[in-house]
């Protein structure tokens, strides 16, 4: 089993150190390959997406990401940024599927900015297009508008735009992960404005014909994400398109406690995929040792779960979490009176005790 592991900017390095520290103890056979990506790859070989860490990536079975991004490198050309680096893995390696599940754990209702009641038990299941929609489309840039308020002036545009087979595969992959948990599935659009979007919704429909188990709603966009401050435990499984899915899942993420403790999958038509912590690079505290590093960790176990085939493994990982979250271990972001605050390299240390049968120690 090859990995490529990509750790990136900010608090990437440390998190993804203590994610492949738990893969280690797995007793599993691992071929482990790191790489540079993001601004990290751009200060090393002056490309956030080197060709030589493409290759890798598109050789491994799975990639480890870390996280991309940082201040310094803002007034870079837009091609040359961290974050094209993640967009171009998603393009050349199809990465169409993103799977973020937004779990809240029994240890962590009251770190929600949401009452408990409303978030114990919550366990939602966001499937994002990845790979088209306006953060891909063509035509996109800058001109002199053609017409409009004020033909003439300068303006920007980009462009919106989904085919009938990128709907199909990503509707399709949504309605069997809703077939596997509670058969329920709600399709986000904004069919009441965008062109785009009442297409989406139409194929949607459609292809619901060949799952009649699963009950299908639809909701437009800005009363989804009412509803999932409102009552979020009446969703299950949330399909959408890139930006409104972008959101989305960040606005769900907060539900749980903190976005530090959500991972996410995004997977090719061969299960390919590459497994990252929803959260961004963090560069206010990178190097500071108190980032959480769980996300990262859960995320390896979406990785031996999805790509690997190694499900006895992920679930090993995942236990190890929840019995550290029990004893009541907390990095900075998810912290809260009468639990014991630890910096990330004791998260992963405590991680590593849970999975191998050690006294999980409080340092």
């Amino acid at each position: 089993m090859k990995i490529a592991v990509l750790p990136g900017d900010g608090i990437g390095p440390e998190i993804v150190d203590e994610a492949v520290r738990v893969l280690e103890v797995l007793d599993l056979r691992f071929e482990l390959e790191a790489a540079p990506v993001g601004g990290a790859a751009y200060e090393a070989a002056g490309h956030p997406l080197p060709e030589s860490t493409l290759q890798l990536a598109q050789s491994a079975d799975a990639i480890l990401f870390g996280a991309v991004g940082d201040w310094k490198f803002d007034k870079l050309d837009r091609p040359l940024r961290p974050e094209q680096a993640i967009l171009g893995l998603r393009k050349h390696l199809g990465l169409f599927a993103n799977f973020r599940p937004a779990i809240c754990y029994p240890q962590l209702t009251h770190a929600s900015s949401l009452k408990p009641e409303l978030v114990a038990g919550l366990d939602i299941l966001i499937i994002r297009e990845l790979t088209g929609d306006i953060y891909f489309g063509q035509p996109r840039g800058r001109r002199s508008a053609p017409d409009g308020h004020f033909p003439g002036a300068e303006e920007a545009y980009d462009t919106m735009r989904y085919s009938r087979p990128e709907v199909e595969r990503i509707a399709h992959v949504a309605f069997q992960a809703a077939r596997k948990r509670g058969g329920k599935l709600t399709s986000v659009d904004k069919a009441n404005v965008l062109e785009t979007f009442q297409f989406w919704k139409d194929i949607v429909t459609e292809v619901h014909a060949q799952y009649p188990d699963v009950k299908l709603d639809h909701l437009y966009v800005d009363n989804a994400a009412m509803q999932l401050v409102k009552a979020p435990k009446a969703f299950d499984v949330i399909v959408t398109g890139n930006m409104f899915g972008d959101i989305l899942s960040d606005e769900a993420a907060m539900l749980t406690g903190s976005i530090g403790m959500l991972p996410s999958a995004s997977l090719n038509a061969k299960n390919q995929g590459l497994y990252e912590p929803s959260h961004g690079s963090a560069p206010d505290i990178a190097g500071k040792g108190v980032a959480n590093p769980l996300a990262t960790i859960l995320s390896a176990a979406m990785m031996l779960r999805f790509s690997l085939n190694q499900p006895e493994a992920a679930a090993r990982i995942e236990r190890g979490v929840d019995a550290v979250l029990a004893a009541g271990l907390r990095t900075a972001d998810i912290w809260s009176e009468g639990t014991t605050k630890v910096g990330t390299r004791a998260m992963g240390d405590a991680v590593v005790a849970a999975i191998t049968g050690k006294t999980i120690t409080k340092s």
